[in-house]
């Protein structure tokens, strides 16, 4: 496996290119085999490293005493001087309020908790920002979390990927700030998979214009209408062909790059391939588009074997850990209500397009009968911080 020539840095002299070694410090590696880096590891680790039993405490306390090079009294010594017990500060028989802390504490961290409480105290308003709030929510949920039927757990010493989507790219505000998603998938897991979690709301959208029938049903959704997809991972598009309506979208691209003496590149099926047939960089942003020209930046930013405090069963992945919260988009009229058409050429609207909540909508455009009232069209609009 070749490194990257475009990045300006030659692989050094024996240097084993099935592991993730970084280009430059902290943004990506060079790239690598995913299966033949889960094969090192495991033929590097011991079996009980990985392994989801818990060991027994005894036998935990002899394997460190054997690799710390230290008696068993010293361990026990040590197990009493660190032990939570010792860091009590207060009678046992009455527990102080976790909320109080001491006028005058001795640890840095309280004083820091105490200037900080000090501080909200002057504040007239304290509240909690959501987005802090909430965080880690998705991550803690399952964290830890067994199947009920054994067959679903997750095999040991199988590999976790965490990958963040990001905005679509005509998203200004938050392409280059955070992530939209981040998901876990495993390395068994086909690349399918991550496609049908991505959760966009290009997808969710309704195609077609409702105005002389706004209580008619869509029959679909885009994502149901529009099925292709692919992913761009280090010089191969990996196409969504699992429906025979489904197009090759990388076709115009390679057309392109061709007539423009640009590298071949290469193209596989997405639902034949697993993570584990990757060669990927950590750290490096590749391309999912969808919806024909929806692109989304998505970025591998970890890779690690699972351990037993991960969740472990398999109908979960790929695992949400992280989305985060937008603004939803209030209506024109009551600035109350989140808006659920949107309207073009309306004489009726402050300002063209203009969005409405569904009963400032129908009470502004028909009259008692249903009738239309004015010339206007209407399509469906589905605000992605309705999804919060």
């Amino acid at each position: 496996m070749a490194a990257s020539s475009s990045a300006g840095c030659p692989t050094p002299a024996g240097a084993n290119n099935d592991i993730p070694t970084y280009e430059y410090v902290d943004i990506n590696t060079r790239p690598f085999h995913v299966g033949a880096f889960e094969r090192l590891w495991k033929e590097t680790l011991k079996p009980t490293y990985y392994s989801f039993r818990d060991a027994p405490q005894e036998t935990e306390d002899e394997e460190f005493a054997q690799e710390m090079g230290v008696s068993a009294e010293t361990i026990d010594e040590l197990k009493v001087i660190c032990s939570p017990d010792t860091l009590r500060c207060y009678p046992e028989n009455e527990p102080p309020d976790k909320n109080v802390v001491p006028m005058d504490p001795g640890l840095r961290t309280l004083r820091l908790r105490k200037r900080q409480q000090d501080y909200k105290e002057t504040l007239l308003r304290d509240f909690t920002c959501r987005q802090h709030l909430y965080a880690t929510e998705l991550e803690s949920l399952a964290m830890g979390k067994r199947p009920a039927d054994p067959e679903d757990l997750v095999p040991e010493g199988e590999f976790i990927l965490s990958i963040n989507v990001v905005y679509p790219v005509i998203f200004e505000r938050f392409k280059h700030v955070r992530p939209h998603q981040t998901l876990q998938v495993l390395g068994s897991q086909k690349l399918t998979d991550l496609r049908d979690a991505i959760c966009c709301v290009s997808d969710l959208q309704v195609s077609g214009e409702f105005s002389r029938s706004p209580d008619m049903a869509p029959e679909f959704i885009s994502k149901d209408h529009y099925k292709s997809a692919t992913f761009y991972l280090e010089g191969t598009f990996y196409n969504d062909m699992r429906f025979p309506e489904c197009r090759d979208l990388s076709q115009t691209i390679m057309e392109w790059a061709k007539s423009h003496d640009f590298p071949t590149f290469q193209t596989a099926k997405m639902e034949e391939t697993t993570f584990r047939d990757l060669k990927i960089k950590i750290g490096y942003p590749y391309l999912y588009c969808h919806q024909g020209d929806c692109e989304h930046v998505v970025i591998i930013t970890d890779i690690r074997m699972a351990h037993r405090d991960d969740c472990l069963d398999h109908k979960l992945f790929p695992l949400l850990t992280y989305k985060h919260r937008v603004m939803t988009r209030k209506c024109a009229v009551c600035h109350l209500y989140i808006s659920r058409w949107i309207t073009t050429n309306d004489s009726l609207a402050p300002m063209d397009p203009c969005m409405f909540c569904e009963l400032c909508f129908r009470m502004l455009h028909y009259d008692a009968q249903g009738n239309k009232l004015g010339d206007f069209l209407a399509f469906p609009f589905v605000d992605a911080g309705a999804f919060n």
